[in-house]
């Protein structure tokens, strides 16, 4: 088990020598008694550069199983939704709560809000998380969207059809639409995650910024093929047009001996990331953070960006350092992996927290970061010790009933910008 490097690479790769055919994808005896099965995550016809699909050489095909029956959502929402109307005030929730009986990953998931519509392949759903049991006999996929989780608590070991992934905090990792797997954990475990219902995630483009910066492909690692051959009852839970529904099968479908192509899992290390930032003066907008971006047919507006603030250098003439106030047409919900977020140094914005800021609600630091950046020393200054993230859509994010009912919520958010008294002095 292991590692390969780089992003949509077309790969090879056999659990056991001489599964892959050599020459032809689909013999008409496939090497080792395995079954050929493909999966496609685009439309076949979809251009070469943005085509994603893998051949899988597999002891039996996914076809083999009993009916899907329905099963409850529980805490797991989809859009279109509208449970509750979607207030234009900043939202902000504390961690969710450990559990304190047996939960494993897929039953500690709860929707906190989305946009858009999967049902036209466009927008997200936003989700936490917090489990503290391994997923044993019970398997899930998503046929619905693609999968990008970031760990706060807790190590995630994924078993995936494709191959294992063991995922940190501030590492993330990316299930693609359809792909099947378990999550094993040690202890509690929590954190966020994305459901992308539009275009696969891809790097942006780097425009005026060149050949280099941002993140490497290099960076970027996909599993090695991995299977199990283990028979018995089990369950497989699947998100399909926004319901859960569960199928019997009488082996694991993990059973893919091997693989090739470039639709695949992967995970990237959020501390590999090459920040650009200023050197002389006004805070450039965080997209130069971008790490994946999910595009639309509309130039420059994202399904789906996904953002980071890490470690970094700030160097800036006669400037405010941390974002201003604004008001944006996309929508921004953050979480805080690690430390502290400079932008909200007044406290109340903690790790496993969030915040939802929605299009034209203003936001911006909180008035005791106010005050204390437009009086600090400009000197250079490198922030440490601090991994927040943005889910920045081009949908208003709703929240669910969950969202707006649950203890976490912070009723008294607003409340950190009203030491932000006039100060206007006529000349």
């Amino acid at each position: 088990m292991g590692y390969m490097s780089g992003f949509g690479n077309d790969v090879a790769t056999e659990a056991v020598k001489g599964a892959l055919p050599q020459g032809q994808n689909s013999p008409q005896k496939p090497p080792l008694g395995l079954y050929v099965e493909q999966i496609n995550g685009t439309a076949f016809t979809a251009p070469r550069s943005a085509n994603k699909r893998s051949w899988m050489y597999r002891i039996r095909p996914s076809v083999v199983h009993r009916p899907y029956e329905r099963i409850n959502n529980g805490l797991i929402r989809s859009t279109p939704f509208n449970e509750v109307e979607t207030t234009p005030n900043q939202l902000r929730w504390s961690p969710l709560p450990l559990p304190t009986k047996p939960t494993t990953w897929l039953e500690g998931i709860a929707t906190m809000a989305g946009g858009g519509d999967l049902t036209t392949h466009t927008g997200s759903a936003i989700h936490v998380y917090a489990a503290n049991t391994s997923m044993t006999d019970t398997f899930f996929y998503n046929a619905d969207g693609e999968l990008l989780i970031v760990p706060q608590l807790g190590s995630l070991h994924i078993l995936t059809e494709m191959g294992i992934v063991d995922v940190d905090p501030q590492e993330i990792c990316v299930i693609p639409r359809g792909v099947k797997f378990r999550v094993e954990v040690q202890g509690p475990v929590r954190g966020y995650m994305i459901e992308n219902y539009g275009a696969p995630f891809r790097l942006p483009d780097l425009g005026p910024i060149g050949a280099n910066g941002l993140a490497y492909p290099r960076d970027f690692l996909i599993p090695e093929a991995w299977y199990e051959e283990k028979t018995g009852e089990f369950a497989v839970i699947t998100k399909f047009q926004g319901n859960l529904w569960k199928g019997t099968y009488d082996h694991s479908p993990l059973n893919v001996v091997a693989w090739h192509g470039n639709y695949a899992p992967y995970k990237y290390d959020l501390r590999k990331f090459q920040c650009i930032n200023t050197v002389t003066f006004d805070h450039p907008d965080p997209s130069i953070y971008t790490v994946l971006t999910s595009p639309t047919d509309t130039p420059g507006t994202a399904n789906i960006d996904f953002v980071i603030f890490p470690p970094r250098w700030m160097v800036a003439e006669n400037t405010f350092r941390p974002p201003w106030f604004h008001r944006n047409f996309m929508n921004e919900y953050m979480g805080l992996i690690h430390g502290i977020y400079d932008a909200k140094e007044g406290g109340g914005f903690v790790p496993g927290g969030s915040s939802l800021h929605n299009c034209m609600s203003g936001h911006g630091p909180d008035a005791d970061t106010y005050k204390r950046m437009t009086e600090v020393e400009l000197k250079p200054v490198k922030i440490e010790e601090t991994m927040a993230f943005m889910f920045e859509t081009r949908f208003v994010s709703r929240p669910t009933a969950f969202a707006m009912t649950t203890s976490e919520l912070q009723n008294d958010y607003w409340e950190c910008w009203q030491g932000l008294v006039p100060e206007f002095k006529k000349p």
